[in-house]
């Protein structure tokens, strides 16, 4: 759900978040450990990945991606600072707690299944052969028995098209399509947290408790530094929009060419 704020400040004004999970009640720490940040820097301290830095302290969360055989009760649904998506705390029959990318419209104290035989309900995972054509599923492996890889962040889906003698076809969230065997696993239902990406935040501080910098225009840097700086007064670069290493951002496709078909083999998994 999202919250709207009263005008009392500048910082407020507009500002619309989304309502986070009450507090955890119970903490695993055997499931969570520290992280450290690197400010997008590699090991020789040379920034890679730019606009990073500062952000508030996180904890990783363990998380289940491979959902081998277990099966127990939501004792909790929790926020997560690493993920967009919130996530469950799972108790199994054995005592057993692991945490898992929580389905949207999962409650505390709902039974959640992991096998071959398991019912089409929110949250089970099954065998895409095992799943009906047009279902809806998330946290889906692009390999079998590699663990979840495609379709978890918040209020993302996938669909399932097809089946074929090896292959299932499945639909992106970037409505592109996909290939992946039929013994790859999937979970039941939509991603929790729909409302994310409606979120506004406000302020630019609340950019920079996740960890993001704001970033300088090619054009009001100093020519050294990038193709667009320089000039006596304001210009908008004076030729066609580059990067800062020269590479055309709007001339030509920057992202790679998707495969049309994916074939992906493995074992076969007895689950």
């Amino acid at each position: 759900m999202l919250k709207k704020f009263k005008p009392t400040s500048p910082g407020i004004r507009n500002t619309v978040l989304i309502i986070k999970p009450k507090k955890s009640k119970i903490i695993n720490k055997k499931l969570i450990i520290g992280k450290k940040t690197k400010s997008g820097r590699n090991f020789q301290g040379k920034i890679t990945v730019w606009g990073r830095g500062a952000g508030h302290a996180k904890n990783i969360r363990i998380l289940d991606f491979w959902r081998n055989g277990l099966n127990g009760f939501v004792q909790q649904i929790e926020y997560d600072p690493n993920r967009s998506a919130n996530i469950a705390y799972i108790r199994t029959n054995d005592n057993k707690f692991f945490y898992i990318i929580a389905p949207d419209k999962r409650k505390v104290g709902q039974f959640v299944c992991s096998s071959k035989n398991a019912n089409l309900n929110t949250g089970n995972t099954l065998t895409l052969k095992n799943i009906p054509i047009g279902t809806i599923i998330h946290n889906v492996e692009n390999f079998p028995g590699k663990g979840g890889k495609l379709a978890r962040a918040a209020g993302t889906k996938i669909q399932l098209v097809n089946l074929t003698k090896k292959h299932a076809i499945l639909k992106l969230p970037s409505n592109s399509y996909y290939y992946v065997s039929k013994n790859c696993r999937g979970t039941i239902g939509i991603v929790s947290n729909t409302d994310f990406n409606n979120q506004k935040l406000g302020k630019a501080g609340r950019n920079r408790w996740l960890n993001k910098r704001p970033t300088t225009r090619g054009v009001a840097i100093n020519p050294v530094d990038h193709p667009h700086g320089g000039g006596n007064g304001k210009t908008s670069g004076g030729r066609h929009p580059v990067t800062p290493w020269g590479k055309l951002t709007k001339g030509k496709p920057t992202r790679n060419k998707k495969p049309k078909v994916h074939n992906s083999y493995g074992p076969k998994l007895n689950i």
